[in-house]
């Protein structure tokens, strides 16, 4: 067997109420992945941008199953510093782009494993059979508060901080990502996405969603529940299914990557 493939489908809308997408992503075989973008003067639709575009132009490199599982793992979570490097040049370029930023949150499938990359608070999910759980950490100060016991769950859903972030690309090489590696199983689900989706939708409610709909449905289903409750952000999904058989797709680039 020539290791695991992605199968997905991804989708990325404006929403009811932005002018413009900030959200970026692309879907491959074997590496996916999702940035939302943040900063004025079309910051962060740049910053997103820039972090699909490079980590795209990383893939041959990432996605040589002839390297060492050590060594993916470690030029993956280079490729993220290579990001916040490309986003600091830019700015450095353009001064009324000082301070835009992004999150990023990819997969890549190596042999039988998968690695996680993330940074901010765009999020990954698996299901596993019938179990849906978040497999990515928020870089935000709602988080740090939770995990601190600080507040509780009910108090941080109309916390005034509960979209600030603790950790973004933003080109000031002051990140600590997070790495995770998890071993592959064929028929694994994996959901992608930006803060459009979970800041409208619960983790109970996506997941009543994703279990309802056949595969091919999930992403518009989100995206329609999204739109039902107010889509007051970008929204960008992106759904995957471990398979063995690599698709004949191209990569695809969605939202401001276009």
């Amino acid at each position: 067997m020539d290791g695991f493939y992605f199968d997905s489908s991804a989708r990325s809308a404006l929403g009811l109420v932005r002018s413009g997408n900030e959200d970026s992503a692309f879907i491959s075989g074997r590496l996916i992945a999702v940035a939302d973008g943040m900063g004025g003067h079309a910051g962060g639709e740049i910053a997103s941008k820039i972090a699909i575009k490079t980590l795209q132009g990383l893939m041959p490199m990432l996605t040589n199953t002839a390297i060492d599982p050590d060594s993916i793992e470690d030029l993956l979570l280079n490729s993220l510093y290579t990001v916040d490097s490309e986003i600091g040049n830019y700015a450095h370029e353009a001064i009324e782009l000082r301070g835009m930023g992004t999150t990023l949150t990819a997969l890549l499938s190596h042999n039988n494993l998968i690695a996680l990359l993330h940074i901010g608070d765009s999020r990954c999910y698996r299901l596993r059979g019938n179990n849906f759980e978040q497999l990515s950490n928020d870089h935000t100060v709602i988080q740090e508060l939770l995990s601190q016991g600080a507040i509780s769950e009910t108090e941080a859903l109309d916390h005034p901080q509960r979209s600030v972030l603790t950790q973004a690309l933003m080109g000031d090489s002051g990140i600590d990502p997070l790495l995770h590696i998890f071993e592959a199983k064929v028929g694994d689900h994996f959901l992608l996405c930006s803060d459009g989706l979970n800041s409208v939708l619960s983790d109970y409610e996506i997941a009543v969603i994703i279990k309802k709909n056949v595969p091919e449905n999930v992403v518009n289903a989100l995206i329609d529940a999204v739109y039902l409750n107010g889509a007051p952000d970008n929204v960008t999904i992106v759904w995957s299914e471990i398979v063995t058989t690599e698709s004949e797709e191209e990569v695809i680039v969605l939202g401001a990557a276009l």
